[in-house]
């Protein structure tokens, strides 16, 4: 009879499947974080990530997908881009919670990204809800950049204006610590990365790469 793991073990063994999947310094976490597969890997290596990223967003479950996410930062990134590849909005409010507590340090793009995937009017209120909590704390500056791309996607998305208030001048972008970046450039991102898990969940990922060139043209303009 096969016995019961412990779940200190079987979050360990999640995280070796899920988390640190690849070879050297291509692991999962270290691509997924600030995204860095789209401008890192070469093109046979980028088509084969996405199409692994996908084949385990559709396979992993929904209490594995739990156990990632109460681990470190490592593991929920990569917990919740698999939940926004595939996505699972029934995460909605554990995810919008965490990011709102700003839980999991590193792991908060990995929220942002999730929930512009899901797409509506429910994400674009915890995003702002975000924003509205932590420009207030010039001392919290990590991933209001992210939050604004990811609600800017939602906006070219769903013809809305959520995030027209944050932009006005001398709002709350303009006098954040993030007031020299350009909030444009954080949505193409966003973009980007939401084009990327479509085009790996419907099978395309090739036919994404000169979508990618472009976009690496205009990043190294």
């Amino acid at each position: 009879m096969r016995l019961p793991l412990s779940p200190d073990l079987r979050q360990m063994l999640l995280a070796r499947r899920y988390v640190a999947k690849g070879r050297g310094p291509v692991r999962r976490y270290l691509m997924l974080h600030g995204s860095g597969f789209m401008v890192l890997l070469p093109d046979r290596q980028v088509v084969r990530f996405g199409r692994s990223l996908a084949r385990d967003a559709r396979r992993i479950t929904d209490h594995d997908l739990k156990l990632l996410l109460d681990l470190e930062w490592r593991s929920g990134l990569t917990a919740a881009w698999l939940i926004g590849m595939d996505r699972r909005t029934r995460f909605r409010d554990q995810l919008g919670g965490m990011l709102l507590e700003s839980q999991g340090s590193y792991a908060a793009d990995g929220y942002c990204f999730a929930l512009a995937r899901f797409g509506e009017d429910e994400d674009a209120a915890i995003l702002s809800a975000y924003l509205d909590r932590y420009f207030a704390r010039p001392d919290h500056d990590h991933y209001q950049t992210d939050a604004m791309g990811a609600l800017l996607h939602l906006d070219a998305q769903r013809g809305t204006d959520h995030a027209a208030r944050f932009l006005v001048p001398d709002g709350p972008w303009a006098r954040s610590p993030m007031r020299d970046g350009d909030p444009a450039e954080q949505k193409l991102y966003m973009d980007e990365r939401c084009a990327f898990a479509d085009a790996c969940m419907s099978g395309r990922t090739k036919q994404w790469l000169p979508r990618r060139r472009h976009f690496m043209d205009h990043v190294w303009d």
